[in-house]
């Protein structure tokens, strides 16, 4: 699952959002929630989302890179069952999921660059010929 404007959900603080205005001819305009691409904005959206799942994530069935969630589990019963916990617990903070950009029910999938399956993790040898 891919969070949707993630970084928005984090308020800036009063005195931080003079450092985020932007001048333009019809006036001055202040940011009022934290924009990507701040220094330590990864940090304190990684820390929310720990806090949020913080439950999920010790009973070890999800895993959170920033804006990404990755749920896993041994059944279709329990992996529907623990999609249905993440996006409750979205739903009233309203934390949506890019749709286009989640995928549910698969046994192989592509997160962060790796190959992750069951069995294996292996480098996306795309991202590595990209570089190249």
């Amino acid at each position: 699952m891919d969070c949707m404007k993630g970084f928005h959900h984090n308020g800036a603080k009063p005195n931080s959002m003079k450092l985020l205005s932007i001048i333009l001819l019809m006036g001055i305009y202040e940011y009022t929630r934290m924009l990507f691409g701040m220094k330590n904005a990864s940090a304190h959206f990684q820390r929310m989302m720990d806090t949020i799942f913080q439950e999920e994530i010790l009973k070890d069935w999800m895993v959170l890179y920033i804006d990404y969630i990755i749920i896993y589990s041994e059944t279709w019963e329990d992996h529907v069952h623990y999609i249905d916990r993440v996006l409750s617990k979205c739903t009233p903070i309203d934390l949506k999921n890019s749709l286009e950009k989640c995928s549910f029910g698969q046994q192989k999938l592509l997160a962060l660059g790796n190959k992750v399956s069951g069995l294996s993790l292996a480098i996306d040898q795309n991202k590595v010929a990209a570089v190249l």
